[in-house]
This record gives C-alpha cells, structure tokens and sequence, in this order.
C-alpha cells in the first residue's frame, strides 16, 4: 500500500495566480505541451490549457505534482480527461 499512498498524495489539486503574471499549481501529472503562448497541463481535475504570452514553466516536479510558470496570463480553460484523436500538435493549436 506504499505506492496507493503516495499516488494519493498529491491527488488536491489547487492553482494560485498573482496579478495575471506568476501561477502555482499543485496536483499536475504531466505537460502536454509547451510555447510561449499556450502550455496545456494534465492534473487531477482534467486537462488544463493555460493561455497568454512569454508564458516560461520555472519549476516543474513529477514526484509532488508542482508547477510554477510567469508570463502574462490570458486565460485558464479546464476540460475533461478523455483520449484525444490526433498527436500532440493538434492539441496544441486547438
């Protein structure tokens, strides 16, 4: 049961955005994909496409599920975990 807990422990997923510019987020399990314009995540509450400009990922750790980024931030659109046709590029530029 080890490995059950530590799956469990990052299953809260939460998400702090200042002043549009700087964003944490815990409970991720992956990045998609990346640009300066569009970083698209996958976490605990379904896939999450981060828009804006000069968006940078600082921080990234796979065993805490933590993210922080900067850039300027546009928009956070949720949408549900599902199988997706198409590669990565498609995703990216939806």
């Amino acid at each position: 049961m080890p490995a059950e807990e530590k799956t469990n422990q990052h299953k809260k997923h939460s998400l702090i955005l200042e002043n549009r510019r700087a964003l944490s987020l815990s409970g991720v399990s992956d990045v998609s994909g990346f640009n300066e314009e569009n970083v698209v995540l996958v976490t605990e509450m379904g896939e999450l496409s981060v828009k804006g400009s000069r968006l940078h990922i600082n921080k990234f750790s796979v065993e805490t599920g933590e993210l922080t980024m900067d850039g300027t931030i546009d928009s956070l659109t949720y949408s549900e975990n599902k199988q997706q046709e198409g590669g990565f590029f498609s995703r990216l530029f939806r």
